[in-house]
């Protein structure tokens, strides 16, 4: 084993050709997963939402989109937006950017049903409750099942958010010089080194997901104490 491999390239491992160039590496990898991760939230707490509305024309046609993306596999929906945006934009769109929205969009169909689930968990009595002191349904929506849902929620978005660090992996496919593209970039300018290489990378993506699952893991203990008090 000669990890000098490594250590001669580690800046390009960390932040690819950046500042001289553009940002690679685990920056890059970083950057996709928490720009995918907020821009899922939001996409993930509307789709939730919409998905438990009491109109069936509009809770239907949200579900079947849903369903329909969680039933895809990552790696199309990433090439859908490879190929797609360009097309309905009509010039030619970065490749981390279709790559950030074929993760939000494949990540918030996921999130919603956490959403989803964090809110039937909150007996319809609040709500009922609610309506009954002059609230509106929105209204009790907003002030009283959604925060006290979040707490339910949190948990599993950070477990949502590991999974992204790993499947922002499946970017290199179009090019997009994240940590698992530098490392097969590195691999075929040297040709000696792959294992060595691999295992840096897999310790890397070990580290955050393990550091992240850890974190989640606490948080979930923490607010669960909190409730109990």
């Amino acid at each position: 084993m000669d990890f000098s491999v490594i250590v001669d390239n580690i800046t390009y491992f960390m932040i690819g050709r950046y500042p001289n160039g553009p940002l690679g590496g685990l920056g890059l990898t970083l950057y996709l997963a928490v720009v995918s991760c907020i821009l899922s939230f939001f996409g993930g707490l509307i789709l939730g939402l919409l998905s438990l509305s009491r109109f069936a024309v509009i809770r239907y046609p949200v579900n079947l989109v849903i369903n329909t993306v969680r039933g895809l596999p990552l790696l199309m929906v990433i090439f859908w937006m490879y190929f797609l945006l360009p097309a309905l934009m009509g010039k030619t769109v970065p490749e981390s950017q279709t790559v950030i929205m074929g993760l939000t969009i494949f990540t918030s169909a996921y999130m919603s049903q956490i959403v989803r689930a964090g809110i039937e968990g909150i007996p319809k009595g609040q709500v009922e409750a609610a309506i009954s002191t002059g609230l509106k349904g929105w209204q009790a929506m907003l002030y009283i099942v959604l925060p006290q849902g979040m707490r339910n929620m949190i948990p599993s978005f950070v477990n949502q958010f590991v999974s992204l660090i790993k499947d922002t992996s499946l970017a290199f496919i179009v090019g997009v010089s994240e940590l698992t593209h530098v490392a097969t970039q590195v691999n075929n300018r040297t040709m000696s080194y792959p294992t060595e290489i691999f295992i840096f990378i897999a310790a890397v993506y070990f580290v955050l997901c393990f550091s992240f699952t850890s974190f989640s893991r606490w948080l979930e203990k923490r607010l669960a104490w909190r409730k109990s008090i």
